[in-house]
């Protein structure tokens, strides 16, 4: 067996062992049911508020946008598991194994999916019974899963790059900032097509507004399109963006991975871990 399918199998069983630990841990549980519900909440108690004068609810354009959103958070979780497991020493063994990194990538790129698409689920099954106006037929679900399976080749490995430039946990919650105040500007949570013409350039650079555009055309009517940019739901751009964004950071994941792990040694984690005692004395 080569060694990438010999990596490809280790890294799936990792991924599904860590998948059932994490749906059998109560904490686990708890995390992966907070942020749905909260999501949740916003869409309920913004449903009967209109936008504008089209006359469709912040509530229903709201809720498919949050689904993107989410999928496009899935790098958050994929750099703060790999910066905690650098400053433990699970990337250190890793290192030391035959096909360790690319196994420990594949199982944490599995696992993070298997975590998202149970929270996709918890937020979307109720919300489809408590936010009016949404249009679920026999179309959405093709849509709905090309551009989940697209948004997730596009998130997660820009996770992976995050997750191997900055050695902590404390030094990754930086990056929270930027992605907060991209996700302001991407129309999640008001129709971009209202905000200023640059606001709306920024926006189109980055995934998290296509993974909202594309996850409104799966969920509203065909009317809906009338509040986005150029009237159009732009699948073609949606496909073409998102892909551009898995190609980079497909590419790029495995080399910075692998020049994280040149660095790693028994040393470096024993310093990170005599710095993390002494700020909790």
């Amino acid at each position: 067996m080569s060694p990438a399918a010999t990596a490809l199998r280790l890294g799936w069983a990792r991924g599904l062992i860590e998948t059932r630990q994490s749906f059998t841990n109560g904490a686990d549980l708890w995390s992966h049911a907070t942020w749905p519900v909260l999501m949740l909440a916003v869409t309920y108690f913004t449903r009967d508020v209109a936008f504008g004068s089209s006359g469709f609810p912040l509530g229903t354009l709201a809720l498919p946008s949050i689904l993107g959103m989410n999928v496009a958070f899935g790098m958050v979780s994929v750099s703060q598991h790999l910066t905690a497991d650098r400053e433990d020493g699970t990337l250190l063994r890793a290192k030391a194994t035959p096909n360790g990194m690319p196994a420990y990538l594949v199982g944490k790129l599995v696992s993070v999916s298997a975590g998202l698409l149970a929270e996709l689920a918890v937020f979307l099954v109720p919300g489809l019974l408590v936010v009016d106006g949404l249009s679920v037929g026999a179309g959405s679900w093709p849509t709905l899963a090309w551009v989940l399976l697209l948004g997730m080749a596009a998130s997660l490995p820009i996770g992976a790059v995050l997750g191997s430039v900055f050695a902590t946990p404390r030094a990754q919650g930086l990056i929270l900032l930027p992605i907060l105040g991209m996700t302001a500007v991407s129309g999640i949570f008001y129709p971009v097509s209202a905000m200023p013409g640059w606001l709306q350039g920024l926006a189109q650079v980055f995934p998290v507004y296509w993974l909202g555009l594309g996850m409104r055309s799966a969920l509203l009517p065909g009317d809906a399109a009338a509040v986005e940019i150029g009237d159009s739901w732009r699948h073609l751009e949606t496909a073409g963006v998102l892909t551009a964004w898995a190609v980079a950071g497909l590419l790029a994941a495995p080399f910075l991975l692998r020049r994280m792990a040149r660095r790693e040694s028994g040393s470096s984690v024993a310093e990170r871990r005599e710095k993390a005692l002494q700020r909790l004395r």
